[in-house]
């Protein structure tokens, strides 16, 4: 495994940007959200959460990919947030990674927003 790189993904299939945004955690993943992939996601996240920041925003507007271990990562960081009080807001999915979220039902169970700006807190 490349030291510098998480997961055994070579790092062009996905990227990860995270920063602070108003009072959230802003996280950005780039490319396919996969079973090789996961694990660049999952480990901000709960980076996030072990550092008590409960209130994740993922923009999924450069996400074009994600199967059901993408899915996974996404679930179990909601339901790791929710028991700390915050919540997993998802912005701007692509119509691909949405039919997955609607055809598996977990549309259902995120905060879905269309923009950053509605995802943000003002």
């Amino acid at each position: 495994m490349d030291r510098e790189h998480i997961g055994s993904a070579p790092p062009a299939r996905l990227r990860v940007e995270v920063r602070d945004v108003a009072g959230s955690v802003l996280l950005t993943p780039v490319g396919e959200l996969d079973h090789h992939t996961a694990e660049l996601l999952r480990t901000p996240l709960d980076a996030a959460l072990d550092a008590d920041r409960a209130r994740l925003v993922v923009d999924c507007s450069g996400l074009e990919f994600c199967d059901s271990t993408g899915l996974n990562v996404l679930l179990g960081a909601r339901l790791r947030a929710q028991a700390a009080g915050g919540g997993v807001h998802l912005v701007g999915m692509r119509p691909a990674v949405a039919r997955v979220f609607h055809i598996t039902g977990a549309d259902a169970v995120f905060t879905l927003h269309e923009t950053l700006a509605t995802a943000l807190p003002d």
